[in-house]
């Protein structure tokens, strides 16, 4: 965490900075510098979380782009669907085209 600082080094600067600050600010100063480094060490970390987990969704979209759609492309090509019907009918049927009005009667419901 400190890089190269050892304990001499640490204990060295703990006695310069009761020195300098006092016995009666010096918790202050470590509270307030405790704080300040807790919430650098959230930011890094949030910081780091969002880097991965943009990491992440590029590496899912490169799977669905040279997974998932030749595997699509693959099964559209060998189940071909012939369609049902070519399109709306022209004619009417010819049972129904030779009937004319009057042979057609009324049903009593």
């Amino acid at each position: 965490m400190f890089g190269s600082l050892g304990i001499p080094e640490l204990i060295m600067i703990f006695i310069v900075a009761l020195i300098v600050f006092g016995p009666k600010r010096l918790p202050e100063i470590g509270k307030t510098l405790g704080k300040a480094m807790g919430e650098f060490k959230k930011a890094t970390d949030d910081f780091k979380n969002t880097i991965e987990r943009e990491v992440q969704v590029e590496e899912l979209k490169q799977l669905a782009s040279t997974t998932i759609v030749p595997v699509h492309e693959s099964i559209s090509r060998s189940a071909p669907v012939e369609p049902t019907a070519t399109g709306l009918p022209t004619e009417p049927p010819k049972q129904v085209a030779d009937l004319t009005p009057e042979a057609v009667t009324k049903h009593d419901l």
